[in-house]
């Protein structure tokens, strides 16, 4: 039996957009990767300092030394806690790799503890509104535009509010369900699964497009 065209058709762009995600998935885990490396590196340099000032009895440079290790620890944390464990992973790999490619990025969030969307169904959310702003800021970037992306997640009127403010060459009239709908590639994707997580709880969502600026609001219930 023959698998009708327009099923095989969708079946073969769902198979692309997953290879697409994993392809971004493991650019992110890099970064990570590159960062620990350099951690590791630095760390294994500091024993070895350490060590000659022990040999040669300079223990009083040796307490500097210390002293300032102390300093750059203080400085090597998680770019953000929110206090959601999982939230907090997505989060802090994906604005970091933003950060590494050049996209200035602004970003405060705190999540209660109590939420009543799932941590999986967050996850997907925030991750895809990221990923959309990423890749308009990097079309603004081809164009050698200035790339920026604001990140604000808090409670509002006992509602959890998420804000996504980036930097966008698009302009859109109509910000409707036929935007949508239309939206091609990662980017489409990436709008109908926000869609869906926000109808599954009941939650707002507003967009608006300002020249040069694309904003995404969302009020989930807690």
């Amino acid at each position: 039996m023959k698998i009708p065209f327009v099923t095989r058709y969708f079946e073969e762009k769902n198979i692309e957009y997953q290879n697409q995600l994993l392809q971004k998935q493991m650019e992110e885990v890099q970064n990570i990767y590159m960062t620990m490396r350099g951690w590791r590196h630095d760390y294994h340099n500091h024993l070895q300092s350490m060590k000659a000032y022990v040999q040669m009895g300079e223990y009083e440079k040796l307490g500097g030394y210390l002293g300032m290790l102390e300093q750059d620890l203080d400085q090597v944390n998680q770019l953000i806690e929110t206090g959601n464990v999982n939230l907090d992973a997505i989060l802090n790999s994906k604005l970091s790799l933003a950060l590494k490619n050049g996209i200035a990025v602004d970003y405060t969030a705190k999540c209660p503890a109590a939420l009543s969307v799932s941590d999986i169904d967050l996850c997907a959310l925030i991750g895809n509104l990221i990923d959309n702003a990423v890749e308009a800021c990097e079309k603004v970037q081809a164009e050698q535009g200035e790339a920026f992306l604001r990140l604000y997640i808090g409670v509002l009127k006992q509602e959890l509010y998420i804000s996504v403010t980036n930097a966008t060459n698009e302009v859109v009239r109509k910000l409707d369900s036929e935007y949508i709908t239309n939206k091609r590639g990662n980017h489409g994707h990436g709008l109908k699964r926000i869609n869906l997580v926000v109808e599954k709880y009941g939650g707002y969502i507003n967009r608006q497009n300002e020249p040069g600026v694309f904003v995404t609001e969302i009020m989930l219930p807690l």
